[in-house]
């Protein structure tokens, strides 16, 4: 398994509790590092990621089980050390918690080696407590004897909630131990979320670009049974001549104690009486996360030959699926459970002509290796860490009575995929999962909304560095206008406009280029003239034409540019007071303002129409249908009336809001309309296809209406959309992916569409720097509040 020492300094931070009072406590019963074991680093993993996300909740605490109290140094969040060899210590530290008042509750991780020769003892603390207790079973045997059985329902008895990491040992507490199945929940072992550097570049890095590589890694024994690879290997080679296999890991502590390092020694003599030194790797050492995960990135297939058929869950396994490794695994539970014929190939339990079969097939074909990560990487990555902490705390609010109240932090803002995405054109519409799909080409659309995102970053920051970035995408609006003024969207890889400009409406795209170059003139006091001089330019040549659109959701993004124009030409706006509104100031009146006012005031009046004539009882809307980007059509009338002064506006903007408010929020969060199928009037919501960018979108529209109203309503109702990218969702999963600074493309009936394209990571972007204004919190424990249904 991998180091964990190296980490010290993102452990700290990671136990960062933010400024309030007393937040609860749970105490994690576990192995923990520097032990060494591999349910020490999944408990290590776990409490990592329950406090990244949620570091405002609740502080997590461990008491580290061990023969060696006192011998060991652990870090800080260690509270109690339990000298699992000594009767009396489990009646002393189960007090201890018991009478801890800041202690809610207690998690167990287990196994039956922990306590072996101590069961009773390990009975009795759980007796101890009355607090809320969940044990996490990491060992399910099948078929148990009768004192198997009653050991398990003796635990089962003391405990509020049992967990196990597999659908199958589910199934066997169930049918086997007869345990309810209310008590029984699955949450998966968590995986890391990986950057998936490129395969050869991390291959030249190793010096390995001739070899094709197989790997296992874990702390080694003779469970393990790697010998089955190594007698697999001359056939591997005969037709994969340039295979290297790594093994990787140290021997297992406990095995040391009792064989010192037979087992190994006899692996190193195989290899040498079959001469296949040159084939064979030895790394003898714990490799710090960073380095494991690379090498298991750069690994063509990941071997998993354990002769345990009851392991009932590996950590290792799922590690490389994180990394996308195709794996040829011996038919343990969780392997029939998660490898299928599209994510790897399972093979008999130490028959290594069956391994040798599978290893050449996958090494001799490119493709299907590829599509076999591909397929793999969607199917671990909702297993990932930060889901596996979400899934977590649904159950500690749960037991807790609601007693933890959940915040979720809010992530540091991170460009790096945005970055990755653009190119010296622009920023690239597609990516397969974080690469970017240079052949998917560019829309206006898409540098339209990276735009405005830099812009937003800019205002933040006032960053020069962004500059570059915020100048490529308006010198790219530029060269999509035509010399009528009007926009084209589409361009290829080379640039090169295509023929989907003359087979889809464009209005939409137009809009949004407005709103863009709207955005970056609001803040013509911050940056270079040059850039303002541009979008000034690129406005005014396009008012002659923009007045031909009508399609809803582009005369709103007009409106919206129009706005930030005037905002940043400095006019002055309307207000507008109890008595009387004030009427625009009449000194030194400026044509442009004048004609731009005429413009918001077209596009308004024909939203006015449109609503007056479809809204009616139970339907405030500007169409008989809500589709996309709905929230963006009240923002535009609130802008007008802002601008105007005439109440006319400023009710519809509200009407129609609280419309939207209402159809998309409900007792789970934010629902927005879904992509599949627009919601039409008098009829039954359709569900699933939620997209990033409408949730992004009402995030901003809310934030207008705070800004104007100042109703505590649209700040809570902003945290809890934000929440749905965090996991506060249907499917209690994260859209937006800390690990590259991308954002999922869309949440689907099951699962979550990993590709990271332009629009959903630019969306969440626009999202994120939206909610920085709302909170005085410090930047790395920010936090935003779920309410307790949760």
């Amino acid at each position: 398994m991998a180091k964990r020492n190296a980490f010290t300094d993102m452990i700290a931070s990671a136990f960062v509790v933010a400024d309030k009072e007393s937040p609860p406590e749970i105490i994690m019963v576990t192995s923990y590092p520097p032990r060494e074991c591999g349910i020490a680093t999944y408990s290590q993993d776990l409490v990592l990621a329950i406090n990244s996300k949620f570091s405002n909740s609740l502080s997590i605490r461990i008491c580290a089980l061990g023969t060696e109290t006192g011998q060991i140094q652990y870090p800080s969040e260690v509270k109690y050390e339990l000298n699992t060899s000594i009767v009396e210590e489990y009646a002393r530290i189960g007090d201890l918690i018991q009478n801890d008042n800041s202690i809610e509750l207690i998690v167990v991780q287990h196994e039956f080696g922990f306590f072996k020769g101590n069961e009773n003892a390990f009975i009795s603390f759980l007796n101890a407590i009355s607090k809320p207790i969940i044990i996490v079973f990491h060992t399910v045997l099948p078929h148990p004897g009768n004192e198997l059985l009653s050991l398990v329902r003796n635990i089962v008895a003391h405990v509020k909630a049992v967990v196990v990491m597999t659908h199958n040992s589910e199934g066997i507490l169930i049918t086997d131990y007869k345990l309810p199945q209310e008590k029984v929940t699955m949450i998966p072992h968590g995986t890391h979320l990986v950057s998936h550097f490129n395969i050869n570049l991390l291959k030249k890095k190793y010096g390995l670009q001739q070899r094709k590589v197989v790997t296992t890694f874990g702390l080694l024994s003779s469970g393990k049974s790697v010998e089955t690879t190594i007698q697999a290997l001359p056939a591997i080679i005969k037709q994969c001549p340039e295979v290297l296999f790594f093994i990787i890991g140290k021997t297992h502590p406990e095995v040391v104690k009792r064989d010192g390092e037979a087992y190994r020694k006899s692996l190193e003599a195989a290899v040498a009486d079959n001469g296949l030194q040159d084939h064979v790797v030895f790394v003898n050492k714990y490799l710090e996360l960073p380095v494991l995960l690379e090498y298991l990135q750069l690994t063509d297939i990941y071997l998993f030959t354990t002769r345990d058929p009851n392991q009932a869950v590996s950590g290792t396994f799922v590690y490389a699926m994180s990394c996308g490794c195709p794996v040829v695994s011996t038919p343990i539970p969780h392997a029939r459970e998660i490898i299928t014929n599209d994510t790897g190939i399972i093979f008999d339990f130490g028959n290594s002509e069956q391994l040798a079969a599978a290893v050449i097939l996958l090494l001799n074909n490119e493709s299907l290796r590829h599509n076999i990560s591909n397929n793999v990487l969607h199917k671990i990555v909702p297993t990932s860490w930060e889901n596996s902490a979400i899934a977590h705390l649904c159950l500690f609010n749960k037991l807790t009575n609601g007693n933890i109240e959940l915040e979720y932090n809010l992530p540091k803002i991170n460009l790096s995929h945005i970055k990755n995405l653009t190119t010296d054109k622009g920023i690239i519409q597609f990516s397969k999962l974080n690469q970017p799909d240079l052949s998917s080409g560019y829309t206006l659309d898409d540098n339209s909304r990276a735009l405005v995102a830099m812009c937003m970053y800019y205002k933040l920051t006032l960053s020069h560095d962004i500059l570059k970035e915020v100048n490529r995408y308006l010198m790219f609006i530029k060269q999509c206008q035509q010399n009528d003024g009007s926009f084209l969207n589409y361009m290829d890889s080379n640039a090169i406009f295509t023929n989907q400009n003359c087979a889809v409406n464009l209005d939409d795209a137009n809009g949004r280029a407005i709103w863009a170059l709207g955005f970056l003139i609001s803040l013509s006091n911050t940056l270079p003239e040059a850039m303002v001089f541009e979008a000034k330019i690129m406005i005014e040549k396009s008012i002659p034409v923009l007045t031909d659109i009508h399609s809803t959701r582009a005369m709103a993004f007009a409106i919206k540019g129009l706005f930030l124009e005037i905002k940043g030409l400095k006019y002055p706006l309307m207000k507008d007071n109890s008595t009387s509104t004030q009427s625009m100031s009449t000194s030194n009146p400026d044509e442009i303002k004048i004609k731009r006012l005429e413009v918001v005031r077209l596009f308004a009046d024909r939203l006015r129409e449109m609503y007056n004539h479809e809204h009616g009882r139970d339907w405030e809307w500007f169409e008989p249908y809500l589709t996309y980007a709905n929230s963006i059509v009240p923002e535009a009338m609130l802008f007008t009336w802002i601008l105007t002064g005439e109440r006319v506006y400023k009710e519809i903007a509200m009407t129609s809001f609280s419309f939207l408010l209402n159809r998309i929020y409900n007792k789970n969060g934010i629902e927005v309309i879904s992509n599949r199928n627009w919601q039409i009037r008098g009829q039954p919501p359709s569900h699933y296809g939620e997209q990033p960018i409408d949730v992004a979108y009402t995030i901003m529209t809310l934030s207008t209406f705070y800004d104007v109203f100042k109703k505590d309503e649209y700040i809570e109702k902003m945290k809890l959309a934000f929440n749905w990218f965090l996991g506060h969702n249907r499917l209690n999963q994260i859209v937006y992916n800390p690990c590259t600074g991308g954002c999922f493309d869309g949440l689907e009936k099951l699962d979550v569409n990993l590709n990271q394209g332009a629009e959903s990571t630019l969306s969440y972007l626009m999202a994120r720097i939206t909610m920085e204004k709302y909170t005085n919190l410090k930047p790395d424990v920010k936090s935003v509040r779920v309410p307790a249904s949760f």
